[in-house]
């Protein structure tokens, strides 16, 4: 083999050594590239299935007439009232994550006027946890003085005093994302002040993602 020869062996091998370093250079950023796709089309699958966000369940286990006494001024016709409840409550987290919520309070109405309320402080609740809450709730007498309503109700023929409970909780959920999750519950409720007790509850729950 004379010297022109082996020179021209060399310059190919000189030009096949590029391009083989080009072709394992583009294979492995296509397998880097399949591998972060079937990644993010695993987490996917798992945000849709096994982490979907899931509602928290608020339930009202019970609420009790814990106090009440009132006295009736004929002349001023105005009735004293002093009424506390006591409200069980439980919320559920069906998450596979925790549910944050954030400080609030538990509200007592009287025909749309807040007449208590109550503190909650903000806290979590586990993965798949039931977190029971003990409100208890106390009418601030000096806002009923003032509502000529609370006379007629007290001595009307049925002597039912009509009252609302209301608990928003707002919180969030991270499954992949930040979720944001409001959860409320109101009761109405009729107290037979005659015979003071608690004579009827309806509750109504609703939850929003």
């Amino acid at each position: 083999m004379d010297l022109e020869s082996k020179q021209g062996n060399k310059s190919t091998g000189m030009t096949r050594l590029p391009n083989y370093r080009s072709r394992r250079g583009r294979n492995c950023c296509f397998i880097c590239l399949a591998v972060l796709l079937l990644l993010g089309l695993l987490f996917l699958i798992l945000g849709l299935t096994v982490f979907k966000a899931k509602k928290p369940v608020t339930t009202v286990n019970s609420v009790s007439l814990r106090d009440m006494d009132f006295s009736v001024d004929i002349v001023r016709l105005q009735v004293h009232l002093n009424v506390t409840l006591q409200a069980d409550l439980s919320v559920t987290n069906p998450n596979r994550v925790g549910f944050k919520y954030d400080s609030t309070s538990a509200i007592l109405q009287y025909k749309g006027q807040v007449i208590g309320d109550a503190p909650i402080p903000d806290g979590e609740i586990g993965s798949r946890e039931t977190r029971p809450m003990n409100i208890t709730l106390s009418v601030m007498a000096d806002r009923l003085l003032s509502d000529s309503g609370l006379y007629s109700d007290v001595l009307s023929g049925s002597g039912m005093l009509p009252l609302t409970t209301y608990v928003k909780l707002s919180g969030v959920v991270r499954v992949l994302v930040k979720i944001h999750v409001k959860t409320t519950t109101s009761c109405d409720l009729y107290i037979d002040v005659l015979n003071r007790k608690l004579a009827n509850q309806t509750c109504h729950y609703k939850t929003k993602l």
